[in-house]
């Protein structure tokens, strides 16, 4: 009996949708604790080419909803770890492993070789970035985040309104797994759930996952659903850079009290509320605002670009 018997003897799956599933190239960005079920569950169902981008290391604190990973994996590369644990899993499968974060740099071409992008990085600077990239290019996007007790997974892009147009205001700041907390089971079903919708919109089934948002409340034991076709996208949108972007008319301004001076020479070193009573360069002249995770520049932007009709761009710096 096939491996597939179980799944092609669904109507909306068949042959001719495994032979689709087997065509496919999927691109996943991360591979922690949502990344892993939905490694787990594409290649369980044939996806026949899976490119993984990961920078991180495997780590215990990070186990208890990383099952994918074992105690000897510690201090290994995830991206590479986890194709061997596809491999066992599924040999009919091709993973490619990149030990890298995914950027600005390295997404456009990463996201042209893909039939369907799955955000599991969980980073507001990846997602908003791949969610630029695909859109421009009409790739469709699931993307997800889970912390503490809730996540959300939905699906963007190609059809449907980008992230941005879903998130348009943002918070001043936001916790994270390691400052907030979160539960394993959580990460999971959120992940299964986000491997569902890419499943769906390689089989095309309906209705599209696409325009589509779900929301997971363990908490309070709810679950919740909405679409957003009609949501309008932002006017003008401030784009994350890499850093080898920047260029030398670039006024370069870093955000990061944490830090004494800024990242890079020439860079001027600010405290946000400081920005309104900064002296503005000529419209011809490119604003890069900088931080650490790309929150505080999108929001300084955001109020930039009220008094300011030149071109800003975002830089998020993790670890620097």
């Amino acid at each position: 009996m096939s491996r597939y018997a179980r799944q092609t003897a669904l109507p909306e799956v068949g042959e001719d949708g495994q032979n689709r599933l087997r065509a496919a190239r999927v691109l996943v960005a991360g591979a922690g604790g949502l990344g892993g079920p939905v490694l787990q569950y594409l290649a369980g169902a044939g996806v026949g080419t899976i490119t993984l981008i990961d920078g991180d290391l495997v780590a215990e604190s990070n186990l208890h909803r990383q099952p994918l990973y074992r105690v000897q994996d510690t201090a290994r590369p995830k991206a590479e770890v986890a194709a061997e644990v596809l491999a066992a899993l599924n040999p009919d499968v091709t993973v490619r492993p990149l030990v890298d974060w995914l950027t600005p740099a390295n997404a456009p071409d990463l996201v042209a070789q893909a039939d369907v992008v799955l955000d599991c990085a969980d980073t507001f600077a990846a997602s908003f970035t791949l969610s630029d990239v695909a859109y421009a290019s009409g790739t469709p996007l699931i993307s997800a985040s889970a912390l503490g007790l809730r996540g959300y997974v939905g699906g963007f892009c190609r059809s449907a309104p980008s992230l941005r147009a879903v998130f348009p205001d943002l918070p001043h700041g936001a916790p994270t797994c390691e400052t907030a907390g979160v539960l394993g089971p959580v990460v999971a079903a959120i992940g299964a759930i986000q491997a569902q919708m890419a499943l769906a919109v390689l089989l095309d089934l309906a209705p599209s996952p696409l325009g589509r948002m779900m929301v997971l409340d363990t908490a309070n034991w709810r679950t919740s659903d909405f679409r957003f076709e009609g949501a309008p996208e932002p006017d003008r949108p401030a784009p994350f850079i890499a850093p080898d972007q920047i260029t030398r008319a670039d006024m370069v301004i870093d955000l990061r009290s944490e830090r004494s001076a800024p990242f890079r020479a020439g860079a001027r070193h600010l405290a946000a509320d400081a920005l309104p009573d900064l002296p503005l360069p000529d419209l011809g002249t490119r604003i890069v605002l900088a931080c650490q995770t790309g929150l505080r520049a999108h929001n300084a932007g955001a109020a930039l670009r009220h008094r300011w009709a030149g071109e800003i761009a975002l830089l998020a710096l993790p670890g620097t």
